[in-house]
């Protein structure tokens, strides 16, 4: 919870740790108290696994990354994409099994806005270089995209104002700190700078901006 230092988690050398329901399992990542408050993780639900109704204080925010997640307003694969504000309150399933990315209470005022995109369908823009962006939201200073590297791309260096948080989720994202594989979660505070490239395709999901100074 140091927001001034930078912190990268390899989450498939992490093991998994029970939540209070039954058959949903956990990676922490980052988190303020046991099980309210700021909160990052990965999270699995076992086929059938299912969570009693509850709201989102500050929000929620969720990258489904295996399976189908599901809740009563559908079924939702890999790759969606969803923002539930504070106050969308659901019970959520998954009954083949699910593994998601999730951030609890980080909403920034006034984000109130319901978003679900299921970035399998959606279409990438062309970015700087060889990059390809698909963009998922922006609330004031912060952003939150899908990002393609194609193999061999380099990225200038460039300084992150409001920090940078990145989730790889295929391929291996490399800078002068070090080397990231799938799965690796970083968080690099304001003001931090790298120089990150691809020696093979890579997405990862990235947020900016978010972070306090």
């Amino acid at each position: 919870m140091d927001f001034n230092e930078r912190v990268v988690i390899e989450t498939a050398d992490r093991d998994w740790v029970a939540s209070p329901m039954p058959g949903v399992w956990r990676k922490p990542l980052a988190r303020e108290e046991a099980e309210r408050g700021h909160a990052t993780s990965i999270v699995r639900y076992d086929a059938g696994a299912r969570f009693s109704p509850h709201d989102h204080p500050l929000g929620e925010e969720i990258l489904v990354l295996e399976g189908v997640f599901s809740d009563e307003s559908g079924d939702y694969p890999a790759g969606t994409y969803f923002r539930n504000p504070e106050g969308f309150r659901h019970a959520p399933f998954s009954a083949q099994g699910c593994v998601i990315l999730v951030k609890l209470h980080q909403f920034q005022p006034g984000d109130d806005a319901h978003v679900v995109i299921d970035t399998n369908t959606e279409p990438f823009r062309p970015g700087a270089g060889g990059l390809t962006v698909l963009p998922l939201h922006q609330h004031g200073s912060e952003q939150v995209a899908l990002v393609r590297w194609p193999a061999g791309e380099h990225f200038q260096p460039h300084t992150h104002y409001g920090g940078e948080e990145i989730y790889v989720i295929s391929g291996e994202l490399i800078d002068e700190h070090g080397r990231y594989p799938a799965g690796t979660w970083l968080r690099s505070p304001h003001a931090s700078r790298h120089c990150p490239y691809a020696e093979e395709p890579t997405l990862i999901w990235v947020k900016v901006g978010h972070l306090p100074a």
